[in-house]
Protein backbone atom coordinates (compact mmCIF):
# COMPACT_ATOMS: atom_id res chain seq x y z
CA UNK A 1 0.00 0.00 0.00
CA UNK A 2 1.53 3.22 -0.89
CA UNK A 3 1.77 5.90 2.06
CA UNK A 4 -0.91 8.35 0.36
CA UNK A 5 -2.99 5.31 0.54
CA UNK A 6 -2.07 4.23 4.09
CA UNK A 7 -2.34 7.87 5.50
CA UNK A 8 -6.24 7.78 4.34
CA UNK A 9 -6.58 4.55 5.47
CA UNK A 10 -5.34 5.71 8.92
CA UNK A 11 -7.44 8.90 9.11
CA UNK A 12 -10.66 7.05 7.78
CA UNK A 13 -10.28 4.37 10.81
CA UNK A 14 -9.20 7.49 13.16
CA UNK A 15 -12.44 9.12 12.20
CA UNK A 16 -15.12 6.76 12.51
CA UNK A 17 -13.51 5.79 15.81
CA UNK A 18 -13.67 8.94 17.14
CA UNK A 19 -17.13 9.32 15.92
CA UNK A 20 -18.71 6.22 16.91
CA UNK A 21 -17.15 6.68 20.36
CA UNK A 22 -18.63 10.20 20.64
CA UNK A 23 -22.20 8.83 19.57
CA UNK A 24 -21.73 5.65 21.92
CA UNK A 25 -20.25 8.12 25.36
CA UNK A 26 -23.44 10.11 23.95
CA UNK A 27 -21.21 13.29 23.65
CA UNK A 28 -23.05 16.24 23.02
CA UNK A 29 -20.83 16.96 19.76
CA UNK A 30 -23.15 17.11 16.65
CA UNK A 31 -20.99 19.48 14.41
CA UNK A 32 -17.58 17.64 15.15
CA UNK A 33 -19.86 14.38 14.20
CA UNK A 34 -21.13 15.96 11.24
CA UNK A 35 -17.81 17.48 10.37
CA UNK A 36 -16.00 13.99 10.80
CA UNK A 37 -18.69 12.33 8.60
CA UNK A 38 -18.39 14.63 5.49
CA UNK A 39 -14.53 13.97 5.45
CA UNK A 40 -15.05 10.06 5.85
CA UNK A 41 -18.02 10.74 3.04
CA UNK A 42 -15.32 12.57 0.65
CA UNK A 43 -12.61 10.33 0.85
CA UNK A 44 -14.77 7.06 0.29
CA UNK A 45 -15.75 9.01 -2.81
CA UNK A 46 -12.61 9.73 -3.76
CA UNK A 47 -11.42 5.81 -3.85
CA UNK A 48 -14.58 4.83 -6.04
CA UNK A 49 -13.36 5.11 -10.03
CA UNK A 50 -16.37 5.43 -12.21
CA UNK A 51 -16.83 2.47 -15.14
CA UNK A 52 -18.81 2.43 -18.33
CA UNK A 53 -18.29 2.79 -21.75
CA UNK A 54 -16.02 5.84 -22.30
CA UNK A 55 -17.84 8.44 -23.62
CA UNK A 56 -16.56 11.06 -27.20
CA UNK A 57 -17.91 14.41 -27.33
CA UNK A 58 -17.58 16.45 -30.31
CA UNK A 59 -18.39 19.94 -31.49
CA UNK A 60 -19.25 22.28 -34.48
CA UNK A 61 -18.28 25.97 -33.79
CA UNK A 62 -20.21 28.67 -35.35
CA UNK A 63 -23.04 28.56 -37.66
CA UNK A 64 -24.15 25.66 -39.87
CA UNK A 65 -26.63 25.08 -42.52
CA UNK A 66 -28.89 21.65 -42.14
CA UNK A 67 -26.10 20.28 -39.79
CA UNK A 68 -23.28 21.85 -41.95
CA UNK A 69 -20.92 24.56 -40.88
CA UNK A 70 -20.67 27.31 -43.16
CA UNK A 71 -17.00 27.31 -43.17
CA UNK A 72 -17.39 23.35 -44.71
CA UNK A 73 -19.74 25.23 -47.32
CA UNK A 74 -17.68 28.33 -48.17
CA UNK A 75 -14.11 26.03 -48.98
CA UNK A 76 -16.33 23.35 -51.23
CA UNK A 77 -18.04 26.32 -53.14
CA UNK A 78 -14.65 27.75 -53.70
CA UNK A 79 -13.24 24.50 -54.85
CA UNK A 80 -16.57 24.39 -57.51
CA UNK A 81 -15.18 27.73 -58.95
CA UNK A 82 -11.91 27.04 -59.46
CA UNK A 83 -12.34 23.51 -61.30
CA UNK A 84 -15.00 25.61 -63.56
CA UNK A 85 -12.07 27.24 -65.34
CA UNK A 86 -11.30 23.28 -66.32
CA UNK A 87 -13.44 22.49 -69.13
CA UNK A 88 -13.09 18.77 -70.10
CA UNK A 89 -15.31 18.38 -73.18
CA UNK A 90 -16.69 20.44 -75.60
CA UNK A 91 -20.60 20.40 -76.07
CA UNK A 92 -22.03 19.72 -79.60
CA UNK A 93 -24.38 22.07 -80.67
CA UNK A 94 -23.99 24.89 -77.93
CA UNK A 95 -20.22 25.05 -78.61
CA UNK A 96 -19.65 25.56 -75.15
CA UNK A 97 -17.55 23.42 -72.87
CA UNK A 98 -18.25 21.07 -70.11
CA UNK A 99 -16.69 22.21 -66.66
CA UNK A 100 -14.87 19.61 -64.50
CA UNK A 101 -16.52 20.81 -61.56
CA UNK A 102 -19.55 19.26 -62.76
CA UNK A 103 -17.82 15.60 -61.26
CA UNK A 104 -17.60 17.07 -58.05
CA UNK A 105 -21.49 18.01 -57.70
CA UNK A 106 -22.76 14.24 -56.22
CA UNK A 107 -19.23 14.56 -53.93
CA UNK A 108 -20.86 17.80 -52.43
CA UNK A 109 -23.91 16.47 -51.75
CA UNK A 110 -22.70 13.58 -50.10
CA UNK A 111 -20.05 15.52 -47.62
CA UNK A 112 -22.78 18.33 -46.77
CA UNK A 113 -26.11 16.60 -47.22
CA UNK A 114 -28.99 17.52 -49.77
CA UNK A 115 -29.48 21.40 -48.84
CA UNK A 116 -26.14 22.84 -47.60
CA UNK A 117 -24.79 20.95 -50.53
CA UNK A 118 -26.91 22.24 -53.37
CA UNK A 119 -26.50 25.48 -51.59
CA UNK A 120 -22.66 24.82 -52.41
CA UNK A 121 -22.59 23.85 -55.25
CA UNK A 122 -25.22 26.73 -56.96
CA UNK A 123 -22.98 29.36 -54.99
CA UNK A 124 -19.65 28.04 -56.91
CA UNK A 125 -21.26 27.41 -60.17
CA UNK A 126 -22.43 31.14 -59.88
CA UNK A 127 -19.23 32.81 -59.20
CA UNK A 128 -17.95 30.18 -61.65
CA UNK A 129 -20.26 31.60 -64.46
CA UNK A 130 -19.09 34.89 -64.00
CA UNK A 131 -15.32 33.96 -64.09
CA UNK A 132 -15.67 31.53 -66.34
CA UNK A 133 -18.37 32.22 -68.71
CA UNK A 134 -16.80 29.46 -71.21
CA UNK A 135 -17.86 26.41 -69.63
CA UNK A 136 -20.61 28.24 -68.04
CA UNK A 137 -23.20 27.27 -70.63
CA UNK A 138 -26.41 29.26 -70.07
CA UNK A 139 -25.85 30.46 -66.30
CA UNK A 140 -29.24 29.62 -65.39
CA UNK A 141 -29.61 26.04 -66.39
CA UNK A 142 -26.03 25.53 -65.08
CA UNK A 143 -26.84 26.79 -62.02
CA UNK A 144 -30.34 24.38 -61.56
CA UNK A 145 -28.11 21.83 -62.96
CA UNK A 146 -25.15 21.90 -60.11
CA UNK A 147 -28.22 22.64 -57.24
CA UNK A 148 -30.62 19.76 -58.21
CA UNK A 149 -27.23 17.38 -58.86
CA UNK A 150 -26.10 17.90 -55.04
CA UNK A 151 -29.57 17.88 -53.73
CA UNK A 152 -30.10 14.31 -54.95
CA UNK A 153 -26.53 13.05 -54.22
CA UNK A 154 -27.38 14.11 -50.85
CA UNK A 155 -30.93 13.03 -50.57
CA UNK A 156 -29.56 9.16 -51.34
CA UNK A 157 -29.76 8.22 -47.78
CA UNK A 158 -30.29 4.74 -46.42
CA UNK A 159 -32.43 5.31 -43.25
CA UNK A 160 -33.61 8.30 -41.01
CA UNK A 161 -36.38 11.02 -41.59
CA UNK A 162 -35.43 12.00 -45.47
CA UNK A 163 -34.96 8.68 -46.51
CA UNK A 164 -38.14 9.00 -48.87
CA UNK A 165 -37.48 11.94 -50.58
CA UNK A 166 -36.09 9.83 -53.39
CA UNK A 167 -39.29 9.54 -54.36
CA UNK A 168 -40.39 13.39 -54.80
CA UNK A 169 -36.94 13.23 -56.82
CA UNK A 170 -37.73 10.55 -59.34
CA UNK A 171 -41.36 12.26 -59.85
CA UNK A 172 -39.21 14.81 -60.52
CA UNK A 173 -36.99 13.37 -63.14
CA UNK A 174 -40.03 11.32 -64.60
CA UNK A 175 -41.56 14.66 -65.59
CA UNK A 176 -38.08 16.20 -67.19
CA UNK A 177 -37.76 13.17 -69.04
CA UNK A 178 -41.25 13.24 -70.69
CA UNK A 179 -40.86 16.86 -71.40
CA UNK A 180 -37.26 16.10 -73.37
CA UNK A 181 -39.45 12.88 -74.84
CA UNK A 182 -42.09 15.43 -76.12
CA UNK A 183 -39.64 17.72 -77.62
CA UNK A 184 -37.68 15.07 -79.39
CA UNK A 185 -40.38 12.90 -80.53
CA UNK A 186 -43.55 15.01 -80.88
CA UNK A 187 -42.32 17.93 -82.03
CA UNK A 188 -39.42 17.68 -83.49
CA UNK A 189 -40.09 13.99 -85.16
CA UNK A 190 -36.56 12.37 -83.67
CA UNK A 191 -36.88 8.80 -84.10
CA UNK A 192 -38.01 6.96 -81.14
CA UNK A 193 -35.02 4.78 -81.67
CA UNK A 194 -32.39 7.98 -81.61
CA UNK A 195 -33.83 9.33 -78.71
CA UNK A 196 -33.51 5.96 -76.52
CA UNK A 197 -30.15 5.73 -77.64
CA UNK A 198 -29.56 9.60 -77.20
CA UNK A 199 -30.79 10.31 -73.77
CA UNK A 200 -29.41 6.58 -72.57
CA UNK A 201 -27.33 8.53 -69.60
CA UNK A 202 -30.99 10.12 -68.49
CA UNK A 203 -33.09 7.01 -68.13
CA UNK A 204 -30.83 4.57 -66.31
CA UNK A 205 -29.76 7.28 -64.31
CA UNK A 206 -33.46 7.52 -63.29
CA UNK A 207 -33.29 3.34 -62.79
CA UNK A 208 -29.91 3.46 -60.52
CA UNK A 209 -31.36 6.06 -58.61
CA UNK A 210 -35.28 4.17 -57.85
CA UNK A 211 -33.82 0.95 -57.69
CA UNK A 212 -31.78 -0.57 -54.76
CA UNK A 213 -28.95 0.40 -56.42
CA UNK A 214 -29.18 4.07 -54.89
CA UNK A 215 -28.64 2.44 -51.29
CA UNK A 216 -26.03 0.26 -52.51
CA UNK A 217 -23.67 3.56 -53.68
CA UNK A 218 -24.49 4.78 -50.21
CA UNK A 219 -22.98 1.79 -48.65
CA UNK A 220 -19.97 1.24 -50.86
CA UNK A 221 -19.05 5.36 -50.07
CA UNK A 222 -19.56 4.54 -46.20
CA UNK A 223 -16.92 1.92 -46.33
CA UNK A 224 -14.15 1.81 -44.90
CA UNK A 225 -12.37 -0.19 -47.84
CA UNK A 226 -11.06 2.42 -50.02
CA UNK A 227 -11.62 0.39 -53.44
CA UNK A 228 -15.26 0.16 -52.25
CA UNK A 229 -15.17 3.81 -51.90
CA UNK A 230 -14.06 4.33 -55.32
CA UNK A 231 -16.76 2.08 -56.64
CA UNK A 232 -19.54 3.49 -55.05
CA UNK A 233 -18.49 7.05 -55.93
CA UNK A 234 -17.98 6.10 -59.81
CA UNK A 235 -21.47 4.48 -60.02
CA UNK A 236 -22.86 7.10 -57.70
CA UNK A 237 -21.39 10.09 -59.86
CA UNK A 238 -22.80 8.14 -62.75
CA UNK A 239 -26.41 8.39 -61.63
CA UNK A 240 -26.59 11.63 -60.45
CA UNK A 241 -24.82 13.33 -63.06
CA UNK A 242 -27.11 11.69 -65.57
CA UNK A 243 -29.77 12.85 -62.98
CA UNK A 244 -28.41 16.72 -63.56
CA UNK A 245 -28.05 16.40 -67.56
CA UNK A 246 -31.79 15.19 -67.26
CA UNK A 247 -32.47 18.48 -65.40
CA UNK A 248 -30.94 20.38 -67.84
CA UNK A 249 -31.35 18.86 -71.32
CA UNK A 250 -35.35 20.01 -71.93
CA UNK A 251 -34.13 23.60 -71.97
CA UNK A 252 -31.02 23.72 -73.54
CA UNK A 253 -32.91 21.33 -76.18
CA UNK A 254 -35.54 23.85 -76.73
CA UNK A 255 -33.16 26.46 -76.91
CA UNK A 256 -30.50 25.22 -79.51
CA UNK A 257 -33.21 22.68 -81.29
CA UNK A 258 -30.24 20.12 -82.81
CA UNK A 259 -31.33 18.24 -85.54
CA UNK A 260 -30.94 14.47 -85.98
CA UNK A 261 -27.80 14.83 -87.51
CA UNK A 262 -26.04 16.02 -83.90
CA UNK A 263 -28.74 13.42 -81.83
CA UNK A 264 -26.70 10.53 -84.05
CA UNK A 265 -23.38 12.11 -83.38
CA UNK A 266 -23.80 12.83 -79.76
CA UNK A 267 -25.15 8.78 -79.37
CA UNK A 268 -21.76 7.38 -78.70
CA UNK A 269 -20.25 10.53 -77.02
CA UNK A 270 -22.61 11.48 -73.98
CA UNK A 271 -22.17 7.97 -72.04
CA UNK A 272 -18.23 8.79 -72.78
CA UNK A 273 -18.25 12.13 -71.37
CA UNK A 274 -20.60 11.08 -68.33
CA UNK A 275 -18.08 7.76 -67.37
CA UNK A 276 -15.79 10.78 -67.47
CA UNK A 277 -17.44 12.51 -64.65
CA UNK A 278 -17.35 9.20 -62.88
CA UNK A 279 -13.89 8.22 -63.35
CA UNK A 280 -12.97 11.84 -61.63
CA UNK A 281 -15.29 12.08 -59.69
CA UNK A 282 -14.30 8.40 -58.32
CA UNK A 283 -10.82 10.19 -57.90
CA UNK A 284 -11.32 13.28 -56.25
CA UNK A 285 -13.84 11.86 -54.08
CA UNK A 286 -11.43 8.72 -52.81
CA UNK A 287 -8.77 11.00 -52.01
CA UNK A 288 -11.48 13.82 -50.20
CA UNK A 289 -13.49 11.28 -48.36
CA UNK A 290 -10.20 8.47 -47.03
CA UNK A 291 -8.39 11.97 -46.30
CA UNK A 292 -11.10 13.67 -43.78
CA UNK A 293 -11.64 9.97 -42.30
CA UNK A 294 -7.95 10.32 -41.76
CA UNK A 295 -7.90 13.56 -39.63
CA UNK A 296 -11.15 12.26 -37.99
CA UNK A 297 -12.86 15.88 -39.11
CA UNK A 298 -16.15 16.74 -37.66
CA UNK A 299 -18.90 15.28 -39.98
CA UNK A 300 -21.83 17.12 -40.74
CA UNK A 301 -25.24 16.28 -40.04
CA UNK A 302 -26.52 14.97 -42.90
CA UNK A 303 -23.32 13.31 -44.41
CA UNK A 304 -22.92 9.84 -45.49
CA UNK A 305 -19.75 9.01 -46.31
Amino acid sequence: MSSSASLRHSFLKFGAENTWSNVDSNKAHPTLEIYQFRIIKSIMNQEQIPEGVEREVKTVGGAAIDGAPIAYIIVLAAVVTVLAFIPFSIVLGSGKGIPLSQSIYPLIGWLLGPVAGALASAIGTLIGALLAPYTAGVPAIALWGAAIASFAAGAMVVEGRRKYWYLGLTLLFVVELSAFAYLAIIRNRIPVNIFIAGAFIDWSAILLFVLPTRTLFVRLISSNNFVKVAIGIFGGTWTICGLAHLSQVPFTYYLFNWPEAIWTALIPIIPVENALRGLSGAVIGTGVISGLKAINLVKPKEAIY
